[in-house]
């Protein structure tokens, strides 16, 4: 079976302050974090689908409010379908935009 995902250095997230109605977008390297709002967001991985395949996107996050008994997400998130693995949080909305080497 051919591989369908290629590594890539980097995820770009839009992030949403859904309070406020600010949206940001933030490029946060694998293996590293950065903070938006209450929320650190980790960055374990992001891929790119091959040339051969549909353009799409994913990533691996880790993200942390530090609220306490605030939702976390932890898993992978695709920029096609973001509605199949998403952060539940009453105030952040987090989306994959793509990956960059």
């Amino acid at each position: 079976m051919p591989e369908t995902w290629q590594p890539a250095g980097a995820a770009v997230l839009q992030l949403l302050d859904k309070v406020d109605a600010q949206s940001t977008t933030l490029t946060i390297k694998a293996g590293q974090s950065a903070q938006y709002g209450a929320l650190t967001i980790s960055v374990r991985a992001c891929d790119l689908s091959t040339p051969d395949e549909k353009q799409d996107a994913t990533a691996f996050l880790d993200i942390t409010d530090s609220h306490p008994d605030a939702p976390s997400f932890h898993g992978w998130m695709l920029k096609s379908d973001p509605s199949v693995s998403m952060l539940q949080h009453p105030i952040y909305d987090v989306r994959v935009l793509g990956c960059r080497p």
